[in-house]
C-alpha cells in the first residue's frame, strides 16, 4: 500500500515537470510495476549442487581468469 505523504509528494513533484518529463516518469512507475523477482529460489537450486564435474569447472575458471577483466587499449 502507497503511503499517503509519499504519494502526494511525488504527485507535487511531477507537478512541477514538464510534459515531457512527467511522460518518463509514467514510463519509469510502470516499469518498476511489471518488474519483479524472477527466477527461483536458491533453495530450490540446492538439488543441482555438485552436479558439474570437477575438471570442468576448472575449465571454466581458467577461461574466465584468461579472458575476462583484460583490456585491449587497441581495441578503440
Amino acid at each position: 500500500m502507497l503511503d499517503t505523504t509519499v504519494k502526494k509528494d511525488i504527485i507535487n513533484q511531477i507537478g512541477q515537470l514538464d510534459y515531457e518529463h512527467q511522460r518518463r516518469v509514467l514510463d519509469f512507475a510502470r516499469a518498476l510495476a511489471v518488474t519483479g523477482p524472477k527466477g527461483v529460489s536458491g533453495k530450490q537450486l540446492l538439488s543441482f549442487a555438485g552436479s558439474i564435474p570437477a575438471d570442468d569447472l576448472k575449465a571454466m575458471k581458467k577461461a574466465i581468469e584468461e579472458g575476462c577483466e583484460k583490456v585491449d587499449l587497441n581495441e578503440w
